[in-house]
């Protein structure tokens, strides 16, 4: 327990400072040896090299400073706030990190894993305006508790212990998501193998796509009560909703068209891998001219949920036959004249039963995995927890601390530091 313990704000047992940036303005700022570390590079542990470095001259004529090997970095603004890195060499840094320079009275890891444990403390602190920051003055006004050097030690060798354990459970689900994908893979794989007829998408289905109603025209989207849906919609097996709606008018004036329920839609084109998705439709909806939308006709109507699957295991090869230049596309026509293997309908309805059969369970496991990879992370915040409230070491670790040879009481220790800060030790 938390009987050994002092407490003072972060400030008045650390020193810290922010970095800055050099003028771009000067071109000679940038062409330096000395390391000079952005926020967004507080991901790696301990810092050797960065992805810029900045000249003496650059050093002088700014704020930017350069911090000793050892000193901790955390990051103050946006995304990165409360993200920690040590520096294992000499480096400077820009204004949006702060240094907290080394206390030898004070384990480095200790204080290491404190901020990871108030990174969520400070988050919320950040929290509100355009671009979340904290401020130094936040940081220093951190309550900071911290038992004797011995017991510090303690801690972060059990953390560390605790951590390498919980990781190496988190590195053995990882794995076995992997393996899940592959499975999945292999089963899809397996259904669609066999000397069937073939059959072009075209002889079974209408095919057509939508458009975009001019966003300029009030009347094709003020009150629009259809639904319009994007190829962004199409990340999971089934489209129940849209994000836009638009109106009778668009309808009648543009080539939107209404889409009915049970169609099966496929992404031609859209952001990193929306292209070649395919989802069906659960709702009567308008599209834009990015989704092909694939109406079976009367007599395959049966066969939907067959296509379907072959579309989803072929998503790779499909987006192999898109072409264009930065973002490639599919088109109509290749959706039109993709070829698929075309059993009879009893055959097709077995193979999706196996489908459906065999994924389910993959599902089962997967939904499984998903929740003991958070309750880890929940456990690796709790076991900080644990350790900064001083229920981490039992009775006997204490008392196996206490018989160290540089073993003071925290209150001993707190008076030191502040005698030594006084005098700028």
């Amino acid at each position: 327990m938390k009987e050994d313990w002092a407490t003072d704000e972060l400030g008045n047992i650390f020193h810290t400072s922010s970095g800055g940036t050099p003028s771009r303005r000067n071109d000679n700022y940038f062409k330096g040896s000395i390391l000079w570390v952005k926020s967004g590079e507080l991901d790696k542990g301990v810092i050797f090299n960065t992805e810029e470095k900045i000249s003496e001259e650059a050093v002088k004529n700014s704020s930017a400073k350069i911090f000793p090997k050892g000193t901790l970095l955390i990051a103050l603004y946006g995304a990165t706030i409360g993200k920690l890195a040590f520096l294992g060499v000499d480096a400077a840094t820009n204004q949006a990190i702060c240094g907290i320079y080394k206390n030898d009275n004070i384990d480095s890891k200790f204080l290491y894993n404190f901020l990871l444990f108030r990174r969520p403390k400070l988050i919320s602190q950040g929290a509100g305006g355009a671009q979340p920051n904290i401020s130094q003055t936040i940081l220093k006004k951190l309550e900071f508790s911290f038992p004797s050097k011995p017991e510090q030690r303690a801690i972060v060798q059990k953390i560390e212990n605790l951590f390498a354990l919980l990781d190496k459970g988190i590195a053995d689900l990882k794995t076995a998501q992997e393996q899940l994908k592959i499975y999945r893979q292999a089963v899809l794989k397996k259904a669609f193998e066999g000397d069937y007829p073939k059959k072009k998408v075209i002889e079974f289905a209408d095919v057509k796509t939508g458009s975009t109603p001019k966003r300029g025209n009030l009347n094709y989207w003020n009150n629009g009560t259809i639904p319009w849906v994007t190829s962004g919609a199409l990340n999971t097996l089934l489209v129940d909703k849209a994000d836009e709606y638009i109106t009778e008018a668009a309808l009648q004036e543009t080539n939107c068209k209404i889409i009915p329920k049970g169609s099966l839609l496929v992404a031609m084109y859209g952001e990193g891998k929306t292209r070649g998705k395919c989802s069906e439709l659960n709702i009567d909806a308008a599209t834009n001219q990015a989704i092909a939308a694939i109406t079976m006709f009367q007599e395959f109507v049966g066969s939907k949920n067959f296509v379907k699957w072959f579309f989803i295991k072929n998503y790779e090869d499909i987006r192999l036959l898109s072409s264009g230049g930065v973002q490639p596309n599919l088109n109509l026509s290749i959706v039109k004249n993709t070829v698929l293997p075309f059993p009879s309908l009893s055959i097709q309805k077995q193979i999706v039963r196996e489908i459906k059969s065999r994924l389910s369970v993959c599902d089962k496991v997967e939904e499984n995995i998903s929740e003991s990879l958070e309750k880890a992370e929940a456990l690796r915040q709790s076991i900080l927890k644990n350790a900064f409230e001083g229920k981490l070491l039992s009775q006997e670790e204490i008392t196996k601390c206490r018989q160290e040879a540089d073993y003071e009481p925290a209150s001993v220790l707190l008076e030191r530091i502040r005698k030594e800060n006084k005098h700028g030790k």
